[in-house]
């Protein structure tokens, strides 16, 4: 490539470099697959293809680790999930190369349900990669889940995910600079 100069074939290589690195980035994918591990309320490993891909739901923000309702939330999302087939639309990857994706299980929205349970929040911020009515019916979920008290719900003043991560509580036994 030292000798390139422009030339049409150089340019069609580094045109193709280019893409074959961004290609992640760029494109939708739709996976079938089965859930073969829940990490917390809101990430998940989907197997499909012959590989594990870790998924984070779309939309939504579940506690943290150390924070209250953190289990319970993995709890929830396990048990409706665990071992079960799956799609996941995924419209992007996140830095961390997670698949952030709307995930359905016997066409039922994994995110929407989470919010329903009081098990996590919607998360405007995080909901660019739903349509709409998407984000339209979590919001109207978490008001229901807020007015009945479900979940995380029941407590007094329950503390968002993003709050609880720029308090830099994640790390409770050590200093930890926040995000």
């Amino acid at each position: 490539m030292k000798n390139c100069n422009w030339s049409p074939a150089c340019v069609h290589v580094l045109v193709g470099m280019a893409l074959t690195l961004l290609s992640p980035l760029i494109h939708a994918e739709r996976l079938h697959g089965r859930v073969v591990a829940v990490a917390d309320g809101d990430t998940l490993n989907l197997l499909a293809e012959g590989r594990q891909y870790t998924i984070r739901i779309a939309g939504i923000d579940a506690p943290e680790r150390h924070q209250a309702w953190n289990e319970q939330s993995k709890l929830n999302l396990s048990r409706l999930s665990l071992n079960q087939t799956a799609i996941a639309d995924c419209p992007r990857i996140d830095p961390h190369r997670t698949m952030i994706c709307k995930l359905t299980v016997k066409a039922v929205d994994m995110g929407l349900e989470q919010v329903k349970d009081g098990m996590a929040w919607w998360a405007k911020d995080l909901a660019i990669d739903l349509s709409p009515e998407d984000q339209s019916a979590c919001q109207s979920a978490q008001l229901m889940a807020q007015l009945m008290r479900r979940g995380l719900w029941r407590e007094t003043k329950p503390i968002p995910p993003w709050a609880f991560r720029k308090q830099g509580r994640l790390f409770p036994d050590k200093s930890y600079p926040g995000f």
